[in-house]
């Protein structure tokens, strides 16, 4: 997409079912806040302008989050990464715009809109990041729950949590439980990432992990050992 703040048609449903360009405002808010809402809800030239601002605002809050995070992927390629920061303004307009509703004034608006795109930019360099490699769903993890240097004591506590959780892993959780709990939480695979391979949700995932660590820490619990432990490791 290019560097001009697309032209969108989007706008709040207000504004298209009753006709109104001056819809009230919501009692409390700043000036600049309440500008902003008047502008995305209007039409015309006004709507045009107020939506180009708020590209370049977006776009600048990517493009940060995208530089602050780069390091950490030396294997993405340079030319990769405006590209990116593109795309995550361009969604975070759109959600923007979708969600004006949703606006309570809690903060200023403009630092409500920066998070959509700071959330985008890290959303999409996750993905990115994971294009074309595999997402593990086998435990391949497991040393990941071991105590650095334990004790003998706690060697043998781990040995026998382990076996325990591994058990109750393969006999009370689901295919798609398992799954999700040993790509999240043992294999470290962004949530993301994984509800895209998955064709799910966020939600979803979420869901589904607080349901498997549910059954797990019942498991651990009749068995006499410690839940706390699971928690300090998922």
């Amino acid at each position: 997409m290019s560097s001009t703040a697309p032209s969108v048609g989007l706008r709040p449903a207000a504004v298209l079912s009753r006709g109104v360009t001056e819809p009230p405002m919501t009692p409390g808010l700043d000036p600049e806040s309440q500008r902003w809402l008047r502008d995305l809800r209007s039409q015309g030239a006004t709507y045009d302008e107020a939506v180009g601002h708020l590209h370049a605002l977006l776009l600048g809050a990517a493009r940060f989050e995208v530089s602050r995070r780069r390091p950490s992927l030396p294997h993405l390629r340079g030319d990769e990464f405006p590209d990116i920061a593109m795309e995550a303004a361009d969604d975070a307009l759109m959600s923007v715009i979708r969600r004006l509703d949703d606006f309570r004034g809690d903060s200023r608006f403009t630092t409500w809109a920066y998070k959509f795109a700071v959330l985008e930019a890290a959303v999409k360099l996750r993905r990115r990041a994971w294009q074309g490699r595999e997402v593990p769903l086998e435990p391949e993890g497991w040393a990941l729950f071991s105590t650095v240097q334990p004790t003998p004591h706690e060697d043998a506590e781990q040995a026998q949590l382990l076996d325990v959780l591994q058990r109750a892993m393969r006999e009370i959780l689901t295919p798609h439980q398992r799954e999700v709990l040993i790509a999240l939480a043992l294999n470290g695979v962004p949530i993301d990432v994984l509800a895209e391979r998955l064709g799910t949700t966020r939600g979803a995932l979420y869901k589904t992990l607080h349901d498997a660590r549910r059954k797990l820490r019942a498991r651990l619990a009749a068995c006499g050992l410690t839940p706390d432990w699971l928690e300090r490791r998922s």
